[in-house]
């Protein structure tokens, strides 16, 4: 129980493994997600309670873990870089917003959104990473 969120996750399902009851496959695991992911929003559009929107998160959040580790990604490592590519572009956002003579605040989250995309372009993604 004292283990973080994710690893344990991960060791949980892994012993799940052990005996067999996993998902025999990468698309298995990727379907959980997307059905978890349904169930998300099925929520949010019935205007369901934090209770159950918290439950449908947890459980989508789980699904991550496992098809991270049905892609042999360590999910705790993935989401520390993911972490870091956000802060580093968030940090180059604010940065640029201060060269218009701008703060954080003063800008639209389109003009955040410009820039976001300008840098991802800097950086060679095109995608939505």
């Amino acid at each position: 129980m004292a283990l973080p969120a994710l690893v344990r996750a991960e060791k949980l399902q892994k012993r799940a493994s052990r005996v067999d009851f996993d998902w025999p496959s990468v698309e298995g695991a990727l379907s959980k997600v997307q059905e978890e992911l349904v169930e998300l929003e099925e929520g949010l559009s019935r205007e369901s309670g934090y209770g159950r929107l918290r439950e449908e998160m947890g459980d989508l959040l789980f699904s991550c873990v496992n098809l991270a580790r049905h892609l042999d990604i360590d999910a705790e490592h993935a989401l520390r870089d993911a972490n870091g590519k956000f802060e580093r572009r968030f940090r180059a956002v604010e940065s640029m917003l201060m060269g218009q003579g701008k703060t954080l605040t003063q800008a639209s989250l389109q003009e955040m959104d410009v820039i976001w995309d300008e840098i991802k372009r800097t950086e060679g993604v095109t995608d939505d990473a």
